[in-house]
């Protein structure tokens, strides 16, 4: 994130760093972590796996709908956001 002053510039959108040792910071983060687990357990060598794989991961959790997006999906919002620019 060192162009983390450019990415606020380009999209008006803050970007905040948790502090360390903080999880109840990073909500969303810890909560994509557990669906990671859901196709790859904790400790799993990820190089094993082919880029093909390792999309289809990336798509499937992209178009899963959200509760906290209210049942949009990731890739829905990101549509929007970037066609209302």
């Amino acid at each position: 994130m060192s162009e983390h002053r450019r990415v606020t510039q380009a999209t008006g959108i803050d970007v905040f760093f948790c502090d360390p040792g903080s999880p109840w910071q990073r909500g969303s983060n810890e909560n994509t972590n557990g669906l990671i687990r859901q196709y790859f357990p904790k400790g799993t060598n990820l190089a094993v796996h082919t880029p093909a794989d390792l999309d289809l991961v990336a798509a499937e959790l992209n178009n899963r709908p959200r509760k906290s997006l209210d049942w949009d999906t990731p890739a829905e919002r990101l549509a929007t956001l970037l066609t209302s620019q």
